[in-house]
């Protein structure tokens, strides 16, 4: 017979063998699931080439723009009415900062933190802003630096985008619990899913059209100083909904907010006949309906965010793409509401926004379908260096670097000899 007390330690033997191994299970396991988490938080965020392409593109453009605009009339911003290449340049960063604002706050552990870094942003954006456009350097034609406090530009184009950048995404923090992680089947479903971010450019809409067609504009003055004398001119005004370059509301608000002193004093309008003696600037209410291309384009980053396939994302990019181009067509030649950068019209939006996104589709078959990233590795490059390219070449430190070098006169530059 066996000994009962060997069968009680065989027995107590085989229990200690199989907690042991339920304990290395355990542990293997643990580990693996570190070891799967693990990339998820050291991991950097894959950057979307497409995206980097095309801000690449448009950093090129302005800087074309800028510096042939002048000489070339036809790619240069549009005096009134109609749309030009250069006018292309502001919606589509617009268009860039929200699908990238999608793309960066897809995941949101701490939403207070998240808003501190949208406000940092901003600020940024806004230092920058009145730094570069503000008038503080004269480059690349005069090598002086410096502005005049009377004459500061307050809001330019980099004040324009963090406006719009930090609406758009303060938005879409707040609604973070609100985010779907699976979308309903249907082909509206990612607008609802996203309903707060599509009120937010409706309230947008709502406010700038109130504005522009039921604001009262009265009369208002301007001085002209030359060398020999001042002169003080009247535009007579008097009249709402008035969408010429003198009695709009646009530039009524941006006179009563900033000053006029504050404003651009070189509109391309004033190439206009009727304009030679008309306000400097119009257009801080421009950055009101701006947010709504900065909701176009986070949608899009929406759509590439839950749509996997590349064919259900063109389908979704391309048909709102044609659409906003239709509805932009429709209003610019019924007269309805024309295209028009200065006042930063609806059909503007729809037409840019639109063109944005047949560029960005177009785009994302090159490089990411047809997988051609190589010739557009240089616009991946400047569109990952956007803030130095833009501070180099478009606020004139590059050329101005280069015409600084000259011998014995200042008149006698490197420039000067090349030309």
């Amino acid at each position: 017979m066996a000994d009962p007390e060997k069968i009680e330690e065989g027995l107590a033997h085989e229990e200690n063998m199989e907690k042991k191994g339920d304990k290395l299970v355990e542990q293997q396991q643990q580990q693996q699931l570190q070891e799967q988490q693990q990339p998820l938080v050291k991991q950097k965020t894959k950057r979307v080439a497409t995206l980097d392409a095309f801000r690449g593109l448009t950093i090129v453009l302005m800087i074309l723009v800028d510096d042939a605009g002048g000489s070339y009339a036809r790619i240069d911003h549009s005096p009134w009415n109609g749309c030009t290449l250069a006018d292309f340049v502001m919606p589509f960063f617009l268009f860039i900062v929200g699908v990238a604002i999608a793309l960066a706050l897809k995941k949101i552990p701490k939403i207070m933190d998240a808003i501190k870094k949208i406000c940092l942003r901003t600020l940024k954006l806004l230092f920058w802003g009145v730094l570069l456009q503000g008038g503080y350097s004269h480059a690349p034609n005069d090598l002086v630096y410096g502005v005049d406090m009377k004459l500061i530009r307050w809001c330019g184009i980099l004040q324009r985008i963090a406006l719009v950048y930090f609406i758009v995404a303060v938005i879409e923090t707040l609604t973070t619990k609100h985010r779907p992680t699976v979308l309903e089947p249907g082909y509206s479903s990612i607008f609802t899913a996203y309903c707060w971010q599509w009120l937010g450019g409706f309230v947008a809409f709502v406010i700038y059209m109130t504005t522009t067609y039921s604001l009262y504009v009265p009369d208002w003055s301007f001085v002209v100083s030359t060398d020999s004398k001042t002169t003080q001119y009247t535009v007579k005004c008097g009249m709402r909904g008035h969408l010429g370059p003198a009695c709009n509301a646009v530039g009524y608000v941006d006179r009563e907010v900033w000053g006029i002193n504050h404003l651009y004093m070189y509109p391309v309008w004033q190439r206009l006949k009727a304009c030679t003696h008309s306000s400097p600037s119009s257009g801080e209410i421009r950055s009101i309906l701006a947010i709504l291309s900065g909701t176009i384009g986070i949608h899009y980053g929406h759509v590439l965010i839950h749509f996997k396939g590349h064919s259900e994302r063109l389908k979704q990019w391309v048909s709102i793409a044609l659409g906003l181009l239709i509805v932009a067509i429709i209003l610019h030649f019924t007269d309805a509401i024309p295209i028009n950068k200065q006042l930063y019209s609806f059909s503007y939006v729809c037409f840019t926004a639109g063109a944005a996104g047949i560029v960005f589709s177009v785009f994302y078959i090159l490089i990411d379908v047809w997988g051609w990233r190589t010739p557009f590795l240089f616009l991946e490059w400047i569109g990952m260096n956007a803030m130095l390219i833009y501070v180099l070449g478009a606020q004139g430190i590059l050329p101005a670097f280069v015409n600084g070098w000259y011998y014995k006169s200042t008149n006698n530059t490197l420039v000067s000899n090349i030309i």
